[in-house]
């Protein structure tokens, strides 16, 4: 995904509607070793109250101090550099002599976030573009490909949809995964029609449980290359109806549970829908790097480590690609 922390975003916009002051501070440059990526993001409350973060630490410390002191912008955007000596790298948690660039913007009406969160909520690609000088926004279509733009003058950022995941299947590894998403800031959706895997999911608050058939819900949500979609029932009529579409889809990620035996006979059974071989070898299954887990929360770790590197773009063709676990799966989730 692209630079997106909604969270920050949704905080900074209830302090403003709430009257505070706030203080928007964006990491637009790195060099040398960096503890935050260009796009990073914190909310200043004028209290020094933060919501987000740009460092390990230490620069949060600073700027919070900065902040009560009245020393940083009130009106226009401004430009701050930590780590320019060794001494302040090692001050500010830089190592290697590492420097960071930080825009920092003093948020108003003006400012957009209601009209940028609102095209994000829509699964919209959008470029934020801030002119340092007057401080003035707007907000433009953004492509793929698109990226943190900083000239020394304007600062554009690019937000795209949040991350959704689609868990097919509502038994223990499922609510393992959904709470692990979460915490990385996916939209989840948890789809069971079986009336014996209703309770419970009330206490997960942040993921959504539908009865809507698996097929179904797919093509409703129309996933799109923000979306990943994961098969946990070890029951093929409801786990290859889910995955017969999502791999007709721009999905990053389908993936399903089972031994290397059971997805190679649902490989052969999906070759009898509407898919041919090149959709089929989308599949990630036996779904999850090969991190030796047995238990439901070192099963769900390794499909979330497997989903963040190919989000990534990272290589899965090492040792812990070589996925044999799967048979330990079937123990997790009853058949249907």
């Amino acid at each position: 995904m692209h630079s997106l922390d909604v969270e920050v975003l949704n905080t900074a916009l209830a302090w403003l509607d709430a009257g505070r002051g706030v203080l928007l501070a964006t990491v637009v440059r790195t060099w040398g070793s960096s503890p935050r990526p260009p796009g990073s993001m914190m909310a200043l409350r004028d209290d020094g109250q933060v919501a987000g973060s740009v460092s390990g630490g230490c620069i949060e410390d600073d700027l919070i101090a900065r902040r009560r002191a009245g020393e940083l912008p009130a009106v226009t955007p401004a430009l701050t550099r930590y780590g320019v000596s060794a001494d302040e790298a090692r001050r500010f948690g830089l190592p290697c002599g590492g420097t960071v660039e930080i825009v920092l913007e003093p948020l108003s009406a003006a400012s957009a976030l209601p009209e940028l969160l609102a095209a994000v909520q829509r699964h919209e690609l959008v470029r934020r573009r801030l002119d340092l000088a007057s401080g003035r926004v707007a907000l433009l279509p953004a492509t793929d490909g698109d990226a943190l733009h900083f000239d020394g003058a304007v600062l554009e950022t690019v937000h795209g949809p949040r991350l959704r995941l689609i868990v097919i299947g509502a038994g223990q590894l499922s609510r393992c995964l959904a709470q692990m998403a979460l915490m990385l800031d996916y939209a989840v959706t948890v789809c069971d029609p079986r009336e014996e895997y209703r309770e419970g999911w009330d206490t997960l608050p942040g993921a959504t449980l539908t009865r809507t058939m698996p097929d179904d819900l797919v093509v409703e949500m129309r996933p799109d290359a923000h979306t990943a979609v994961v098969a946990l029932t070890h029951d093929p009529k409801l786990d290859d109806l889910a995955l017969m579409e999502a791999l007709k889809t721009p999905a990053f990620y389908v993936g399903a549970l089972g031994s290397r035996r059971n997805n190679d006979a649902r490989r052969r059974r999906l070759l009898e829908f509407d898919l041919d071989e090149a959709q089929i070898a989308r599949l990630h299954g036996p779904v999850g790097l090969n991190l030796g887990g047995r238990t439901p929360p070192e099963i769900a770790l390794a499909i979330v480590a497997e989903m963040t590197a190919v989000r990534r773009g990272a290589a899965l063709d090492g040792p812990l690609a070589d996925w044999q676990g799967g048979r330990s799966c079937a123990r997790v989730t009853p058949p249907g």
